[in-house]
Parts: C-alpha cells; structure tokens; sequence
C-alpha cells in the first residue's frame, strides 16, 4: 500500500539550492522537490518534458523569447528542445515531474549537475 508523502517534512530535509531530491516514482518519471535561489544554467532537455509547478516563492523561467513568472500553486510545462533558465530572486520551493535518467542542467557541463538523484 501506498504511504503519504508530506511535501513540508521532504522540504525540511533539503538544504542545498539546485539539487532536486527523488520523493517519489510515478511510471517511467521521477516526483522531485527542490529549492532554488539565484540563477540556473541555460539548458534544454533534448528528449523530455520537464513540469514545474511551484510550491513557495516566485520562479522566474527564462526562454529566449519571452519570460514567465510563476507563483505558488502554478505550474508550466517546459517542452522538450526548449532552451530555459529558471531564476528564483528569493528562494522558491517547487516539485518537479521529470523521466527518470534526465540531467537537470540537460548535459550543460555545470558544477550543480546531479547524475546520482538522493531519494529523501
């Protein structure tokens, strides 16, 4: 049986800026929660769709032709192939929906790129 995941007990376990963390598996997909500050890398995910879908705060995603502005409780859909960079002014927390196997900095080399997912 399925045991109930509370997002604000996985949120208090995470302490680092831009290093999702595996809370659940849904098919061939990981349920992630992260916390974000600053700036991310530019990127694009050449095979897989990546949902955000904010939880606290204000995520900014860049794309190269136009901006958009999250708030808690909303979420988007970022394409396959689509060039973005999210960018958080103060720390936001938000839950990810991504395939299992994806690199979040989308094979970008950065020094915050997971290729090892901690589940919490």
């Amino acid at each position: 049986m399925p045991d109930v995941i509370n997002l604000g007990e996985k949120l208090s376990r995470i302490h680092d800026l831009w290093t999702p963390k595996v809370i659940a598996d849904l098919n061939d997909a990981h349920v992630k929660l992260a916390k974000v500050k600053g700036e991310f890398v530019w990127h694009h995910h050449e095979n897989e769709d990546e949902l955000f879908l904010i939880l606290d705060g204000r995520l900014v995603i860049e794309f190269r032709d136009r901006t958009i502005e999250l708030g808690p409780g909303e979420m988007v859909v970022v394409p396959k192939g689509v060039e973005h960079r999210p960018v958080a002014a103060e720390e936001v927390h938000l839950l990810l929906i991504e395939p299992k196997g994806i690199l979040h900095t989308g094979g970008v080399p950065d020094p915050r790129t997971v290729t090892d997912w901690e589940r919490i």
